[in-house]
């Protein structure tokens, strides 16, 4: 692993645990997961047009965003729900669109070189999407217990949920060369569901989810490449130990 490599899957695993506390918090676990599938017409329209499938995915997923706010605000259906519809349409698009190895590379990953404009990407796009939930951290709790309290307080409610969700999108983005498809929304709910289960307080919600997050990505990407095996499962599998340990650590104490 080089270590822009190195650094920036470890920014983007940074920007995935802070995101996903306010999901989880939000009862999001199961409807963030699918989100990620947005991203697989990008990826199919972007091997078709020899493009590259992260700048395709990213389109795809910030298009997406929009998109189910959009719906959500109009209609009046359940955030979770509008998710589910709309992935399932990607999913079916996706599908159509990329086939073969770029099918399976696209759902379950497949980390390689890592051009120049990549890092710059992916560090810039971490550090953005760090530094939203640091700072907009009071007004997502505020709008997550009430809504109308949250406009009450002078909070443009709307504007902020748009936020979070391209702010959620580009996350989703900046994991896929990792992750693939079906595995980044996982690395987004697993580590904050552990700092949910252990943590005392909101900035320790973070730094658990953080902590488990790079540990996860960092030691999966080391243990795939000594035993040949794909990343992206092996994060995840560690990420799922993590969680379990914690479980069995908090029944004990």
């Amino acid at each position: 692993m080089t270590w822009t490599g190195l650094a920036l899957s470890t920014a983007m695993a940074v920007a995935a645990g802070l995101v996903g506390c306010f999901a989880v918090m939000r009862r999001m676990a199961l409807a963030s997961d699918a989100m990620s599938h947005v991203a697989l017409p990008g990826i199919g329209l972007a091997l078709a047009f020899h493009l590259h499938p992260v700048l395709g995915a990213l389109v795809a997923l910030l298009l997406g965003a929009v998109l189910i706010w959009g719906l959500e605000r109009q209609t009046r259906i359940s955030i979770e729900t509008v998710i589910g519809v709309v992935f399932s349409v990607a999913l079916a698009l996706g599908s159509m669109l990329a086939t073969g190895d770029e099918l399976i590379d696209a759902l379950l990953g497949a980390p390689s070189s890592v051009a120049g404009w990549e890092v710059a990407l992916g560090l810039l796009g971490s550090a953005a999407v760090v530094a939203f939930v640091l700072t907009q951290r009071d007004r997502l709790v505020i709008a997550l217990v009430s809504a109308d309290m949250a406009r009450t307080s002078g909070i443009a409610v709307a504007r902020l949920e748009l936020l979070y969700l391209l702010a959620f999108a580009f996350t989703v983005a900046l994991g896929l060369r990792y992750l693939g498809v079906l595995l980044m929304g996982s690395l987004v709910i697993i580590p904050a569901a552990t700092a949910k289960h252990l943590a005392r307080s909101l900035d320790g919600m973070f730094a658990i989810a953080v902590g488990v997050a790079v540990t996860a990505t960092v030691a999966g990407e080391y243990l795939a490449a000594s035993l040949q095996r794909p990343t992206g499962p092996v994060i995840i599998v560690i990420a799922a130990a993590i969680f379990f340990a914690s479980l069995v650590s908090r029944s004990r104490g």
